[in-house]
Formats: C-alpha cells, sequence, structure tokens
C-alpha cells in the first residue's frame, strides 16, 4: 500500500514528524517498508509563463523564449523543447537554482550561458529534469492558473514523503488512507476527520434491473444511472498526482474517479457505458464454456475447474465479480450514460480468482481480503459528486439509487479474558488499558462480567473472529516496542527417541557420507511429470498455483530429482549425486481431518536419491566407471543397515523395466531403486542414465535394536559349492534355498561370489559339449560354517553342505558344476 503523506494527514494530523509517524506505525504492525521524498532536493525553481517564441538564428530545434517569472524583466532563455510555445506555464529554473544530482551525484547549478550566440539566463524544465517522472515529453504544461513567480516546490506539493506500508493479509481495513488515518488516530489520540457523504438531488427515478442470483457469492449491490456526463474532460491535476503518488497511472477521468475512491475510502467500484449493457443485470456464477474480454484485453474462459463469479447482462457476462470489468461494456470518449456499481463480494468467492487467470488487481487484491458491506450507498454518492464535479454538464442527471441485500453478514460477538490477554502479551494489562484500545480502534467493547470484555466487530473488520484477533489489537495499541523482554518460563523435559528409531537428520546425515547433496523442491510439479514418471494420471490440482506449470501436488520425488540433475548437466555438471527427503500426496477418502492430517489426502514422507555420471570421484589409482545399478543398490543397503534388504524384480513407470527392483524389508515393499527409463532419459536429453531410489521414509526409520552377542570361540569353516541353475532363479532363491538345508545354528554367512554365463552362440554354430545351455548360469556360493558350541567335525561339515545341494536341486533343479 502506497500513498502519499499529505493525503493521510488532511484526515488525521499527529504532532509527529514524519519518521515519528512512520515508527509509530511500523511498532503498531503497519510496517513501513519504505520512505521516500516525492522529489528529489532542487531549489531556486520557480511558475513561469512563456511570453514570446522565437526560432534562434542559428538553430533549427532551439527557440529563443522570453519567460515570465513574476520578476520586473522578462528572462531570456534558450530551449530546446519541441512544446516550448506562447502562453504555457512550466517550471523555470533562474540562475543560481539548484537541480536534482545527477548520475556523478552533484547538483546541476544554472549559470549564465551562451548557446550558439545567444545568452540564456536560466532553463525551462521537463518533469524528468525536476526527478518527478521517469520519462521527458517536453516541458512540464503547469495549469493557467498557476501563481507566476511561486516556488515550484510549494506549487506542487513536492515536499511530501511517499508511504510504502507492508501489511499482513488480516489488516484489510488499512488499504486505503481513511483507514490508515483510523489507525493513526488510535495510535495518537489526533482527531479524525469525519467523512461526510452528501446526497446528490435526484432528478429522476429511473433504475437498472438488478438480478442477484448467487447470495453466496455477493452480500449487497448497489447502483445508480447518471446520464448526460461529459468523458471527453480532462482529470484534475490534483487528483492525478494523488494517483500517481499511490502507483496508479491515469487512464481516463471515470476510470481515475473509482480508483480514487478505492485509494481513499478502500471500496473498488466499476463504472459501465449504460447504453453497451443489454437489458438488466444479472450477479451469478459463470457457466462452463463462457468467455468474457477484460479490460487488460485478455479473454478468459470459465471452466468447472473454479467457481468464478461474474456480471453479466441478458446477452454475454459483462464483468469479473469483484476483479475486474469487461472490455464491452467499458466507459470511452463517447461515453454519455454511466452506470456506477459498488458491491460487497464474499472474501472466499473472490480467492484465487485471479491468480487462476493468471493476473492481479487492486480490487480483487482488496476484495478476497474483506471490504466493509455498509456503505456501498454512501460511496456511491462519494463517486456521484465527483462526477458531478468533473465530468458534470448542465444537462447531467443523477438517478435514484438501487440497493439491494439479499445476504448481508451478521458479525457475532467475540469475549476477551483479560487474564488471558494478560498471559498471551506477557505483561500486567487492565480491563481498562484493554477497552480503551479497542474502544480507540472503533472496536465497541464493554464489560460482559469482571474480567470478561465482548467486542462486536464493525463491518469493516473482517479479521476479528477470535479471541487472540482482540488481543493483537490490544497489544498493537500498547506498542510492540513496549512490551518487556521476559524469558519464557516453562518446564523442561527432554523427549527421548525409541531406540528402535532413528532420526530424519540421521538420515540426512548417512546419505550425506554417501556421497550425496541435499535438495529442497517445490512439492508442486508439473502435471505431466506426475504421468510420465509416477504413472499418476489423476493428481491433485491446485486452485492457486504460484506458477502456470506448477499445477499439481507431487505424488513421487523422482520428477523434483531428475529436474535438478537437467539443471546441473546443461551447466556442465559431469558428476552429480543428490537426495530430498519430502512429503507426497495422494487422494484418500479414508483419511479423516485431524490436527496432521487433511480429510480425504494420504501425505506420507518419502525419501530419495539419484546418482549420475562417474561412480567415484576422478582418483589416479581407480579406472573411470559409470555409476550403475549395483552402486545405488549396494547405497541403499548401507542405508537400511542392519536391515538387509530383499530386491525382487518390478516395473516403475520411471525405470528401466529390465533394470529395476522393488525394495522389500521384513516382507514388506517400501520403494524401488533403478536406471531412468530410456525415453525419459531421452525427452529429458541426458548423456547416460541416472540410477535413482525412493524409499518409504518410516522404514528408513525404524532400525534393529542391536543385542549383545559372545565372538565365538570356536574356528569357523568355509565351504565353495558350484551350481547350474536356470537363468531367471534369482539371488533371493539361492540364499532362501542354501538357508534352509543346512541345519539350524550352524550357517554364520553365504554369499554368493561368482557368476558364470556361456557366451552367446552365432547363427549355425553348436554348443561345446557338457557346456551351459544358453539359459542357464552357474553360480558359486561360499558358506560359513560354524557352531557356538564346539568345532565342527567332518561329519557335520559333509551333513551341512549336502543339505544345502538337495536344497538347491530340490527347490531350484540345480545341478553340481562339473
Amino acid at each position: 500500500m502506497q500513498f502519499p503523506e499529505s493525503w493521510l494527514r488532511q484526515y488525521c494530523n499527529p504532532n509527529l514528524t514524519t519518521q515519528q509517524l512512520a515508527d509509530t506505525l511500523t511498532m503498531a504492525g503497519l510496517e513501513v517498508e519504505e520512505l521516500d521524498p516525492v522529489a528529489p532536493a532542487f531549489t531556486g525553481i520557480v511558475v513561469g509563463e512563456i511570453k514570446e517564441a522565437v526560432q534562434h538564428p542559428d538553430a533549427d530545434r532551439l527557440r529563443v523564449c522570453q519567460v515570465d517569472v513574476g520578476a520586473p524583466e522578462l528572462l531570456s532563455i534558450v530551449c530546446g523543447a519541441p512544446n516550448a510555445r506562447v502562453g504555457i506555464k512550466i517550471p523555470c529554473a533562474t540562475v543560481g537554482a539548484e537541480l536534482p544530482p545527477g548520475p556523478d551525484g552533484k547538483p546541476f547549478k544554472i549559470k549564465i550561458g551562451k548557446l550558439r550566440g545567444v545568452p540564456s539566463y536560466g532553463m525551462l524544465c521537463s518533469a524528468k529534469e525536476l526527478g518527478i517522472a521517469e520519462d521527458t515529453g517536453g516541458l512540464l504544461e503547469l495549469p493557467a492558473d498557476a501563481p507566476l513567480g511561486q516556488d515550484i516546490r510549494a506549487y506542487l506539493n513536492l515536499d511530501d514523503t511517499l508511504f510504502t506500508l507492508k501489511l499482513t493479509p488480516n489488516l484489510a481495513h488499512c488499504l486505503s488512507v481513511y483507514g490508515i488515518a483510523r489507525e493513526v488516530s488510535a495510535l495518537t489520540g489526533a482527531p479524525l476527520k469525519a467523512m461526510d457523504y452528501p446526497q446528490v438531488p435526484v432528478a429522476s427515478q429511473e433504475t437498472l434491473p438488478v438480478k442477484i442470483e448467487a447470495p453466496d457469492l455477493c452480500g449487497r449491490f448497489s447502483g445508480r444511472i447518471v446520464r448526460n456526463v461529459n468523458t471527453q474532460v480532462k482529470t484534475p491535476q490534483w487528483m492525478v498526482d494523488r494517483l500517481a503518488r499511490c502507483g496508479q497511472r491515469t487512464v481516463s477521468p471515470l476510470v481515475d474517479i473509482s480508483n480514487y475512491v478505492m485509494f481513499e475510502l478502500g471500496r473498488p467500484s466499476h463504472i459501465f457505458d449504460l447504453d453497451k449493457i443489454h437489458g438488466g443485470l444479472n450477479v451469478r456464477w459463470a457457466h462452463v464454456g463462457e468467455t468474457l474480454k477484460l479490460l487488460n484485453g485478455n479473454t478468459v474462459q470459465f471452466d468447472d475447474f473454479i467457481k468464478v463469479g461474474v456480471i453479466a447482462d441478458d446477452q454475454a457476462v459483462e464483468s469479473l465479480a469483484g476483479i475486474m470489468g469487461g472490455d464491452a461494456t467499458a466507459v470511452s470518449d463517447d461515453t454519455q450514460h454511466i452506470y456506477i456499481e459498488a458491491a460487497f463480494w464474499f472474501p472466499k468467492a473472490v480467492a484465487g480468482r485471479s491468480r487462476h487467470f493468471n493476473f492481479s488487481t487492486d480490487a480483487g487484491h482488496r476484495f478476497e481480503r474483506g471490504v466493509d458491506p455498509e456503505f456501498t450507498v454512501e460511496h456511491i454518492e462519494r463517486i456521484t459528486q465527483l462526477v458531478l464535479e468533473i465530468c458534470g454538464t448542465a444537462d447531467t442527471q443523477v438517478c435514484a439509487m438501487d440497493d439491494h441485500k439479499p445476504n448481508m453478514p451478521a458479525a457475532k460477538p467475540v469475549q476477551l479474558r483479560v487474564a488471558r490477554a494478560a498471559k498471551v502479551i506477557g505483561m500486567p494489562v487492565t480491563q481498562q488499558q484493554c477497552l480503551d484500545a479497542l474502544n480507540g480502534l472503533g472496536l465497541p467493547a464493554v464489560v460482559a462480567q469482571e474480567g470478561v470484555i465482548s467486542v462486536t466487530a464493525p463491518t469493516f473488520r473482517f479479521d476479528i473472529n477470535l479471541e487472540e484477533d482482540l488481543i493483537e489489537e490490544v497489544a498493537r495499541m500498547i506498542g510492540y516496542d513496549n512490551l518487556p523482554t521476559t524469558k519464557p518460563l516453562a518446564p523442561i523435559s527432554p523427549k527421548l527417541r525409541a531406540e528402535n528409531k532413528r532420526s530424519p537428520y540421521t538420515v540426512r546425515h548417512a546419505l550425506a557420507a554417501l556421497g550425496y547433496q541435499e535438495t529442497i523442491n517445490f512439492s508442486f510439479v508439473e502435471e505431466k511429470w506426475e504421468a510420465e514418471l509416477a504413472g499418476n494420471t489423476n493428481p491433485i490440482k491446485l486452485l492457486n498455483p504460484i506458477a502456470s506449470q506448477l499445477s499439481v501436488m507431487r505424488s513421487s520425488l523422482i520428477g523434483s530429482l531428475v529436474q535438478v540433475l537437467k539443471f546441473n548437466v546443461d551447466r556442465k555438471a559431469s558428476r552429480v549425486r543428490v537426495f530430498e527427503l519430502g512429503r507426497v500426496f495422494f487422494k484418500d477418502a479414508s483419511v479423516v481431518e485431524s490436527d496432521t492430517t487433511v480429510k480425504g489426502f494420504y501425505q506420507p514422507m518419502r525419501v530419495a536419491g539419484l546418482a549420475y555420471g562417474a561412480a567415484s570421484q576422478q582418483q589416479w589409482g581407480v579406472a573411470d566407471t559409470k555409476v550403475d545399478f549395483y552402486d545405488i543398490k549396494g547405497d541403499v543397503e548401507a542405508l537400511l543397515a542392519p536391515f538387509t534388504p530383499v530386491f525382487e524384480t518390478a516395473e516403475h513407470p520411471a525405470m528401466h523395466p529390465g533394470r529395476c527392483a522393488r525394495v522389500v524389508v521384513n516382507g514388506k515393499a517400501i520403494g524401488f531403486v533403478g536406471e531412468l527409463h530410456p525415453k525419459w532419459r531421452q525427452s529429458w536429453d541426458l548423456a547416460q542414465a541416472p540410477v535413482l531410489f525412493e524409499l518409504e521414509l518410516d522404514a528408513v526409520l525404524a532400525r534393529e535394536v542391536p543385542v549383545f552377542q559372545a565372538v565365538s570361540k570356536h574356528q569357523a569353516v568355509e565351504r565353495d559349492v558350484a551350481v547350474v541353475v536356470k537363468e531367471s532363479v534369482t539371488h533371493a532363491q539361492v540364499m532362501a534355498a542354501v538357508a534352509a538345508g543346512v541345519p539350524s545354528g550352524i550357517l554364520r554367512n553365504a554369499v554368493l561370489f561368482d557368476v558364470f554365463r556361456p557366451k552367446k552362440l552365432k547363427a549355425g554354430e553348436d554348443a561345446a559339449p557338457g557346456s551351459l545351455a544358453q539359459d542357464e548360469k552357474s553360480l558359486a556360493v561360499r558358506l560359513t560354517l560354524g557352531s557356538e558350541e564346539a568345532s565342527l567335525t567332518d561329519v557335520q561339515i559333509d551333513a551341512a553342505m549336502q543339505g544345502a545341494i538337495t536344497a538347491l536341486q530340490t527347490q531350484l533343479e540345480a545341478r553340481l558344476r562339473g
């Protein structure tokens, strides 16, 4: 919210300096983000009038002007501005004047000079040269009634300061100059000028038919017809200046009046060209497929994704309710008859609609935070008054006010316990202090019982709903700088984590130790990622995305990691290892509402990692190899230790069909590990396939509690067995068969240490006698055997080996390798 200090002081003028006023607002929660002078420092520039302008004898683009600055003699000044002509009043820098500092930071001093041989006793100035505008369109032309010789700073009120406030969403009542003046009055005790809304004489009882079809959209709708206005007049300079100092450019007289009242009173309004309205107006929700061309030139189409309120006539939609008017009924230089509208739109009916259409407006910004449902009629009277002053003619007719109230919000009383306020604020407060603070803010407070204050919030305070809201208002009036600094007094008891759980930070440190770097990404992703990388064709769509491409909630972390990889690879990174701990989102009707859950949505935590490029850092003693499935499989095993995960062949939408495995711990599938699918690698333009994993975080956080086990006193023995099995037999099946065949308590460990596959035969070539078939492979397993009771005998060792071989033969149809 930006506004000039002079406008604020017109309504409330406390005895404070500019800086003191800014500090007071900031300490009351209305943070003053910037204080900027309206114009930079300069001196010696006065109002002048060009009495004569003749062509320079030696320069086509220069004129020799005779300028009256209220002195006994005219000043001869050479000027090159294209609009330098007789009769206009302009800023004139006299000899000795200092203009605003240039790029070097030094002020420019005016001296007597010669331009092409003609002496010049001053300088005629543009708005840019005065530092009050960015572009220069020639000399700054002043109104004809500007007094000659008056200091231009005083005439244009350039000794003013622009306040820029950073307001929180609950301070919607401060989105106007008068609303801020109300706060200043409460904070300082300075009197607040009461607003006067004199009723304009009505010449006709004519009204425009209005139907409110959606009372949940619009609680109040007021309007008035004004006929025979002159829209070709120029907006008064005082209004142009105030709008400019609020950051609003001038458009046309009627639009400027509407904007001026919005900044003054906080109520957005709209002025229609009456002749362009077909029949009456209907306030309703938009129908799917309808379109509207807006004032900003955009054409929006309404769908069933989000309900949008509109104002329509008998033929088409004419305005986006509470946000922006339509181009079809916009006022123009040819407009003669107008319809002034001021309405109350429910905040929830406006919130998010601007972002849905990828733009924002001052009106939408205010309505989605809350605008006073009262005073629509009074504000139309204010607009009408300005229309008559600026655009009125002898034939102007003001018609009767039309006011509809289908669904006015009812304020509910909110109670404040003084003892509770003292506890939350952290300092003693009395009942009278609370009453004074609340009543000073215009919140009518009464004593419900001793120690309890009841407040029925006025209509301009949408944010007063809870006891904490009232406590905040009391604290603001006390002043945050006056609150004592006290240390919290509370019992401190450590929260011990169960031994079979580890923290997410431990997981982060473990992955960092494995060479991964953590990334933090948005939970919002592209819808294409969900379909391609997660196989989710029905993701959770956002009503109000922060960017058009980030339109859905992610159900997998893989897309975010691949995007990070792509970003780094595009910047010549050759080796990337990243991970993320984050939340994913699913639709689940079984989830109920609670403190930690949202009804209908399941939001588990996951951990995912990605490796790309070389398997290890470049080093002279190690050959360069690319990272592969088994490297990342080892990282997953290290992350899950001491659990021993089982890897089962599986498929995942994001992963290579033949190089993907499901991770199983204690019989439960907890995630996947594998290479990125070739088609996604190609679409992301990656030189090699990254290998990635994604696991449920809860399963990773779990761990086995260590159990003491004495070191065996008896020597273990190792035996090897080599068997031939079908190519389809997995490592897990081999290990399970070995464990099942060896008597209990004897097998300490089993390791697969060799795999042999036959060379593929060429067409017409026969296999050598006794060699492996093409669908077979040879596996060599080393068994470590031992007992806690005594050293194993040869008979026990042979029995254990025979049991393992028998189990392999029975369960897997294996045969001993000859």
